[in-house]
């Protein structure tokens, strides 16, 4: 079978792909229970998948509890604070664990490392799991997802003039939605923008990025005057049922949309139901480059934890080479380390993982990091540009009064969280700050 390494470009931009140390044996004696506490796989058919597939074959029960960020992060705080602590494995995007490295509540995986070596995780990843420290190691990776354009190929045959699928400007992704609308008389292009869609990791990692070149610093800036315009411009061909979908495949299936952007677990069943209806391809680029949110997620283990032998033995079976590939199957995430995978692998997986490789890839790829050391606050930091969305697109307000307001509203939570910038913004030396 054909060996894959789906890795980010985070790993060939900051240290390149290295593997290391030695082999990790079986754990000889029994096992008591283990509490995982998660604020990834949280919709009721991941966590069951988790549950019944991907925990399948752990010699131990695994407590498995999907929690929103707020409440992850105000339980394994006060457990430390109480010492009383009763989680023993916490699995995080890289941005939630800040929190829990300044109060000391993570326990160092250093050793740990050693013992996984032959899992050949991808030095930048390792980097990231330091969390800025040159001799610790606070999250082991677990897997890797970001966002991508799904189509339906009826939609291919109205692309713009010269338009290459594969390295789409925003411009043309609107003059192609335009086309359609023209040709069919609907609305054929979707966003998730409903309740618990994903609409805010579109501007904070692809939208804001691509013209402004950042996340945050220029949050209010010309570019970002100009962007919004463009966006409200586009959302004229966007179908009016986005404002109620959370996940955009099941759109996709029943042909209310033809284009769309979702996370690539939010898109994986309509390609694995129908592979043949469907081409994958990167998001498009604007005028800094395309901008674009690799998601990067660990496993940690808490500081007193109360199984941490437990602990240790479910990072060892979440890593293996053959859970990854299972875990792709699953529910989407990609491998973190070198996976051998299934002959029996949907078509749709592999049509994600070669969208992910031409998107990461791209020449003027820009990646952005998902919200870091925001905490609980990370919601309010969400909503920010959520609002300032529903404001100027939908409700059609002044836009550079709009943006002046909220971007206040979200200084003062970097100001309270005390929240440095992060990538694709410029490293700041305390807060970061709005311009």
């Amino acid at each position: 079978m054909k060996r894959i390494v789906y890795l980010s470009v985070i790993a060939s931009l900051l240290l390149g792909l290295t593997g290391l140390g030695a082999a990790c044996g079986p754990t000889p004696t029994p096992l008591g229970p283990v509490t995982f506490l998660s604020t990834q796989l949280r919709p009721v058919e991941e966590a069951e998948k988790m549950r019944k597939v991907i925990l399948a074959g752990f010699p131990a029960k695994v407590d498995f509890i999907p929690e929103d960020t707020g409440p992850f992060t105000d339980r394994i705080l006060a457990e430390q604070k109480a010492g009383k602590v009763t989680v023993d494995v916490v699995g995080g995007l890289h941005g939630d664990l800040p929190p829990f490295i300044e109060a000391g509540a993570l326990e160092d995986l250093t050793p740990l490392l050693a013992k996984l070596g032959d899992r050949k995780f991808p030095a930048a990843f390792l980097e990231l799991g330091r969390m800025g420290t040159k001799d610790k190691l606070y999250y082991i990776p677990w897997m890797q997802a970001t966002y991508l354009l799904a189509a339906n190929k009826k939609a291919l045959q109205y692309l713009p003039t010269g338009a290459n699928q594969d390295a789409l400007t925003y411009d043309q992704l609107k003059q192609w939605a335009a086309n359609v609308q023209k040709a069919t008389g609907e609305k054929k292009l979707g966003f998730p923008a409903g309740p618990k869609g994903l609409m805010h990791r579109f501007f904070q990692g692809y939208l804001y990025p691509s013209y402004t070149g950042g996340q945050v610093t220029g949050y209010r800036s010309p570019e970002a005057v100009k962007m919004w315009q463009e966006f409200k411009d586009l959302w004229q061909y966007v179908n009016p049922q986005s404002t109620t979908y959370d996940f955009m495949q099941e759109p996709l299936l029943a042909g209310e949309v033809w284009i769309a952007f979702d996370h690539t677990a939010r898109l994986i069943n309509a390609l694995k139901q129908k592979p043949d209806d469907f081409v994958v391809m990167p998001a498009p680029a604007g005028p800094k480059g395309l901008g674009f949110m690799p998601v990067i997620v660990g496993l940690a283990i808490t500081k007193g934890a109360p199984n941490r032998a437990g602990a240790e033995k479910l990072i060892e079976h979440l890593t293996r080479p053959e859970t990854q590939a299972v875990t792709l199957r699953e529910v989407g995430f990609f491998p973190v380390v070198e996976a051998t995978i299934p002959k029996d692998l949907p078509v749709g997986i592999r049509m994600e993982g070669e969208g992910v490789a031409k998107q990461s890839a791209a020449k003027t790829a820009l990646p952005s990091l998902l919200p870091v050391g925001l905490g609980g606050k990370g919601g309010e930091f969400n909503k920010v540009y959520l609002d300032t969305f529903t404001r100027i697109v939908i409700k059609g307000e002044d836009i550079a009064k709009v943006l002046d307001e909220q971007a206040k509203a979200m200084q003062k939570i970097l100001d309270e969280t005390k929240a440095p910038c992060w990538p694709p913004d410029a490293p700041s030396v305390g807060p970061c700050k709005v311009k």
